[in-house]
């Protein structure tokens, strides 16, 4: 099963969100190169909000292009077999933790926002850290931290918010 399919799949099966699950489903049906970068009409990426439920506290990168604090994730890549391991990739990859486990169950949110290369249409999970977990800053990042669940609206805009309310909820 190729990635356009995995995310058919994941989409179809989200019951969540219905008007904008539809947007992504009609993007993926207009274009097989949806999933990509170079789709310059927008394309699919796959995030993770990294949470410490124990410490109650996420993990949020100063993202270096955006200049913005936000959830780990980005592109999909040729390598990824779904859109859950594109995502674990990218949580793994920015946060520097290894072991995360994404929550059972899919996505979490969806969220569509304009960026400087297209409309990303991205697909939200949520990343379980083990307690004393290190996390160790990428090339992707201007900084990470932990922040209290109550910091977050503070120092994040409100998509990310609303997908801690939701992350929060599922557990």
């Amino acid at each position: 099963m190729s990635l356009h399919d995995d995310a058919v799949l994941v989409l179809k099966a989200y019951e969540d969100q219905e008007e904008l699950r539809q947007v992504y489903l009609d993007h993926l049906a207009a274009h097989p190169d949806g999933m990509w970068k170079a789709c310059s009409d927008g394309h699919i990426t796959a995030s993770a909000l990294v949470i410490d439920p124990s410490r109650e506290r996420v993990l949020l990168t100063l993202h270096k292009k955006i200049r913005m604090w936000l959830q780990m994730g980005g592109h999909c890549e040729p390598g990824d077999a779904t859109l859950a391991a594109a995502a674990l990739r990218e949580a793994s990859e920015e946060s520097g933790i290894e072991g995360l486990t994404l929550f059972a169950g899919g996505p979490v949110r969806l969220d569509r926002h304009r960026t400087p290369c297209a409309w990303h249409l991205d697909v939200q999970y949520a990343a379980l850290a083990a307690p004393g977990s290190v996390e160790a800053i990428s090339d992707e990042s201007l900084d990470l931290r932990w922040f209290s669940y109550a910091e977050v609206a503070d120092v994040a805009d409100d998509s990310v918010v609303r997908l801690l309310e939701a992350t929060r909820a599922r557990l």
